[in-house]
């Protein structure tokens, strides 16, 4: 009997994509927070997780074989300019520095917390399999 690995590890799987794609976007935004007329953007994790789950991000690859992961959810459509908190300092630059250390700092955390839960969903398919 094959195993289903998208009914076995949920929404993990998306999750964990999706914030890995979210935290070079906001590491880019603290990497250009002194560029002049830099934008900062972020990723609209709603949007990007109910696409990875409908599988209807817009992004297709070729796939040699049914079983390849479809790399759907980590395309850029998701990604969205970030309206600013605070006042134009005159170079155009919209990136806060404080809130995007904040945002990364909590993607981080979300992002940990993703893995532990794939550890768990694999730790309990390899007991099954072991029939532990």
């Amino acid at each position: 009997m094959a195993i289903s690995f998208d009914k076995a590890l949920g929404v993990h799987q998306h999750t964990l994509g999706i914030r890995s794609q979210r935290a070079e976007v906001l590491s880019s935004n603290i990497a250009n927070a002194d560029t002049p007329n830099y934008k900062a953007r972020d990723v609209d994790f709603a949007k990007a997780m109910t696409a990875a789950q409908s599988k209807q991000s817009g992004l297709t690859m070729a796939k040699s074989d049914s079983k390849h992961f479809d790399l759907a959810a980590l395309s850029q459509q998701h990604v969205s300019y970030r309206v600013p908190n605070q006042p134009d300092t005159g170079d155009g630059n919209t990136v806060d520095i404080q809130q995007e250390q904040s945002a990364f700092m909590q993607n981080a955390l979300e992002y940990q917390m993703s893995l532990g839960f794939l550890d768990g969903k694999f730790s309990g398919m390899k007991k099954a399999i072991r029939g532990d």
